[in-house]
């Protein structure tokens, strides 16, 4: 199978880095990239395809305040509606549109389950959701076979240097200090990588697949468990500085999966310690080099 992947490659953070991430593919026969804007480029340039993985957005919660929204409404409203329109006249096997556990912002209850109503948090939350609302809008007129998939915080090799296991675990490996927003005991519900990949594969090839789903690890931790792990793993003390906990961040979240269970069939298949301690080597190898 042929794969064509599209990237932009923004500043948000070192463009090089993103480019080193796609070393291994680009080495691969069947892979080739498309180096375009999806919220301007001709969208022609796509090929005819049996399934849209579309992954592409301005990520970050922080940075989506103030000046910057201009992106994040270009990047993750704009150009998902160019995209949905370049493909709602296609045979498509699947369109699988990678959401945020970011739109329920402080649920109602936990775990959080699909029916409960949206209320992000901070504006990227919104643009997420908007994302998601335009899918559904095309999967009912257009028929456009539509999966949305609500991410609650992957991790893992090769995850973005501004999120916090990476950061913690540069600072740990640097024994510099780790900034930690609020009071620790904030958690989330995290998502080994391989698992989100998982989800998506599974997304496009079960027949029951349509509508949302959350895509959940299993594995809900305080942040200050995490570091713990983490200090595990590497064989380091953490020093730690506290800082306010920060506008849009939510104090918990939790995934009720039972959904994706059921008609995906589902199971997260890496617990939180092997994928922290699976993180904590690949940015020790990126940072420190190898062992001695």
């Amino acid at each position: 199978m042929a794969v064509t992947g599209v990237d932009c490659f923004t500043d948000y953070y070192d463009p090089a880095l993103k480019r080193a991430n796609l070393r291994a593919a680009l080495a691969h026969q069947r892979f080739r990239l498309l180096e375009l804007d999806l919220g301007t480029a001709d969208l022609a340039a796509l090929p005819a395809v049996q399934v849209v993985f579309h992954q592409a957005a301005q990520a970050g919660v922080r940075s989506s305040w103030g000046r910057d929204f201009a992106s994040y409404a270009h990047h993750n409203v704009l150009a998902t509606q160019r995209l949905l329109e370049r493909y709602r006249g296609a045979a498509l096997e699947r369109f699988v549109y990678a959401s945020s556990s970011s739109v329920y912002g402080e649920a109602e209850r936990y775990p959080t389950d699909e029916a409960m109503l949206p209320r992000p948090l901070s504006p990227y939350g919104v643009t997420k959701l908007a994302g998601e609302h335009l899918a559904l809008l095309y999967a009912r007129n257009f028929r456009l076979p539509v999966v949305a998939l609500r991410y609650f915080t992957v991790y893992g090799p090769r995850q973005r240097p501004d999120m916090a296991f990476h950061r913690f675990c540069r600072a740990l490996l640097a024994r510099e200090p780790i900034t930690v927003y609020g009071d620790g005991r904030q958690s989330r519900d995290f998502t080994f990588v391989a698992d989100a990949i998982e989800g998506n594969l599974r997304a496009w090839r079960s027949p029951r697949a349509e509508g949302v789903y959350n895509l959940g690890g299993g594995s809900q931790v305080e942040v200050l468990e995490a570091i713990a792990i983490l200090e595990e793993a590497l064989e380091v003390k953490a020093t730690l500085t506290f800082e306010p906990r920060q506008p849009g961040d939510p104090l918990r979240t939790r995934a009720d999966a039972s959904r994706i269970r059921a008609d995906l069939g589902f199971v997260p298949a890496t617990d939180i310690r092997l994928g922290l301690a699976t993180e904590a080597e690949w940015v020790r190898r990126q940072h420190a080099g190898p062992r001695s």
